[in-house]
């Protein structure tokens, strides 16, 4: 009897080692053979989980984000968390929202990068800011639905 469960247990152990290791090489594989905007960071497994999916292109990075603001040029920037429940129900409608009124959205993943949350005062996810002449101009906070988000888009971005 003893012997039977001792069998039983290696057996589990290597089933767990062996989902481990499948598990890992399919995330490397991902965060390789996608175009990664992060390059060699370590991600999380939201992000990963994300790599591929269209409504999360489109990212900018906090050096470039940092520049753009600084140069004065208008931008409009998403600041979201791949694992946040109000991120995953407003991004399906809000990037679609802004590729249908030309708006080049840049989308900042905060779960990737932590201290942006202090050096833009983001308080929750999803948010919603747009900059010009260097300073925000605006913002939006929470899943605010679509019609609040497309009179955002008019009143601050399109004009």
């Amino acid at each position: 009897m003893g012997k039977k469960i001792t069998i039983f247990i290696g057996v589990i152990v290597i089933l767990f080692a062996g989902l481990y290791f499948v598990i890992d090489y399919k995330n490397k594989q991902a965060v390789e053979d996608n175009n990664n905007p992060y390059g060699d960071k370590e991600l999380h497994q939201g992000t990963i989980d994300q790599l591929d999916d269209p409504n999360y292109q489109n990212q900018i990075m906090p050096d470039e984000l940092k520049e753009k603001v600084d140069s004065g040029d208008p931008v409009t920037v998403y600041f979201y968390d791949p694992l946040c429940s109000h991120c995953q129900a407003t991004t399906p409608y809000l990037v679609p929202l802004a590729e249908d009124n030309e708006i080049d959205m840049k989308k900042m993943n905060l779960r990737e990068f932590k201290d942006q949350w202090d050096v833009y005062a983001i308080d929750s996810t999803p948010t919603l800011v747009h900059f010009e002449d260097g300073k925000e101009v605006s913002r939006i906070v929470g899943d605010q639905g679509e019609e609040n988000f497309q009179t955002f888009f008019d009143q601050y971005v399109t004009k």
